[in-house]
């Protein structure tokens, strides 16, 4: 996602949640993860920020393809053997979609790993 307006309301919005950042636009092999967090009970939270003005291609949780969720998992892959102490922890991909007006739908667990 390129909208970094974007992602800092998604990112106030999960540490509004109790969420902490742990890393923001992870480029890794495969592609890039927007925020990297973790919760309050340590599970590790991968969540993929989209935007859509219009909804005339679908909304923003749509546009999550299983294509999109496959570059996802393989940039957390990556991600996780740089990083062995994150890779101890349970793990789950969020979405955070924005639709016209700035309204956030956290879409928890949207997708895993087998997907």
């Amino acid at each position: 996602m390129n909208g970094s307006r974007e992602e800092d309301l998604a990112l106030r919005h999960l540490q509004s949640q109790g969420l902490e950042l742990i890393e923001r636009n992870v480029r890794a092999r495969g592609g890039e993860l927007d925020l990297v967090m973790r919760d309050r009970n340590s599970t590790l939270v991968i969540v993929e920020v989209r935007k859509r003005t219009h909804r005339a291609f679908g909304s923003a949780a749509e546009s999550v393809d299983a294509r999109k969720q496959r570059r996802i998992v393989q940039a957390a892959r990556a991600l996780l053997a740089r990083r062995p102490e994150l890779a101890r922890l349970p793990a789950r991909f969020d979405v955070v979609a924005l639709d016209g007006d700035d309204r956030i739908d956290w879409i928890q667990a949207a997708f895993d790993a087998s997907d």
